[in-house]
């Protein structure tokens, strides 16, 4: 099992910055990457990005891309999203999550699920 616990998640104007920080224990030999997902009230779960553990592959979904980036310290274990030039529409709970196969916008091809963090951006 693994085991993940976001943090970094607050209150920020629009345009402002937030990083939000993954941290990974247990049997983290076995993931093959990370993702990054959101989840605002009365919307579905949704992709935001994902990175490859080793590789530092990355994929972003459109909505976030060119703002948000993903990085990781694999000394440290940990997965962070950097959010710049944030929007109201980013506001939501952030999840982070790890896919034992690879990068993947599939909810359902991640096996292992952090806590979530809110993240509200005021206009």
């Amino acid at each position: 099992q693994v085991q993940l616990v976001e943090s970094g998640g607050g209150l920020v104007q629009a345009g402002g910055s937030l990083r939000l920080s993954c941290a990974a224990s247990g049997r983290t030999f076995s993931v093959n990457a990370m993702g990054w997902f959101r989840r605002t009230p009365g919307k579905e779960r949704e992709f935001v990005g994902a990175i490859s553990w080793s590789g530092g592959s990355t994929y972003y979904a459109d909505s976030v891309k060119g703002r948000f980036t993903i990085s990781r310290d694999n000394a440290k274990n940990t997965v962070y999203l950097q959010m710049n030039s944030l929007k109201p529409e980013d506001t939501a709970v952030y999840y982070c999550a790890a896919n034992l196969y690879g990068i993947s916008t599939a909810q359902s091809s991640y096996s292992n699920w952090g806590q979530g963090t809110q993240v509200t951006v005021s206009s």
